[in-house]
């Protein structure tokens, strides 16, 4: 069965990222029926007009069968998705990002208003794209990427699995950024970045690596 717009969707997390998923959805005429999240303190409260409902685990016992995860930390995001593996997870595009037809996005994936994917582009699944960030053509984030409000991709750049690039960061053309690794604000990547090490600066230089 076809889902349309107005069958309501399940946000999971209720935080400040929360916030701008919902917007994007609300603009892109998707229904938000309702919020869940861990957090005892946060039950019974609304966000943008949404109320919270409960703990994640309450999720499996409605009849919600699309939802989105609004988490922002990608290892949490990573773990939500692994113990919730039978929802449709939604995409949410905001109605003025521009994504080019030719770009492949996978489920779970935000993008929000200001982003510009490219041609031929290819996203994984729980990626979030934040305000303002851009991917040139013939990038390809893996699963749980989060690339912050400003950051921008040449043409080419690969990155990993659950890596996190900060606000303002920039990759040069055809850079490898390795799995679960950080790029933070500012930094400019002119060479690969391995896995798990964390890089700051211009150009960025490794600081540490989590083992």
């Amino acid at each position: 069965m076809t889902r349309k717009n107005s069958d309501p969707v399940a946000v999971i997390g209720a935080g400040g990222h929360a916030k701008v998923v919902i917007s994007t959805l609300q603009a892109s005429g998707q229904t938000v029926g309702a919020i869940f999240d861990d957090d005892a303190r946060k039950w019974q409260t609304t966000i943008l007009g949404v109320g919270v409902r409960g703990p994640i685990s309450a999720l499996m016992e409605t009849n919600y069968r699309a939802a989105i995860i609004t988490i922002g930390n990608n290892g949490v995001r990573e773990r939500v998705s692994e113990q919730l593996k039978n929802l449709e997870w939604l995409t949410a595009i905001h109605p003025q990002a521009y994504v080019h037809p030719s770009a492949h996005i996978a489920g779970g994936t935000v993008i929000f208003a200001g982003a510009v994917i490219q041609p031929d582009v290819i996203i994984g699944s729980h990626v979030i794209v934040n305000t303002g960030a851009t991917v040139d053509h013939d990038c390809v984030l893996g699963d749980y990427v989060h690339l912050a409000p400003g950051a921008h991709l040449a043409g080419g750049v690969k990155v990993g699995r659950g890596s996190f690039l900060g606000i303002g960061a920039v990759v040069t053309p055809y850079r490898v950024i390795g799995d679960w690794a950080t790029i933070g604000a500012g930094g400019v990547v002119v060479k690969d970045i391995a896995d798990n090490v964390t890089a700051v600066g211009v150009p960025a230089r490794p600081i540490k690596r989590d083992l």
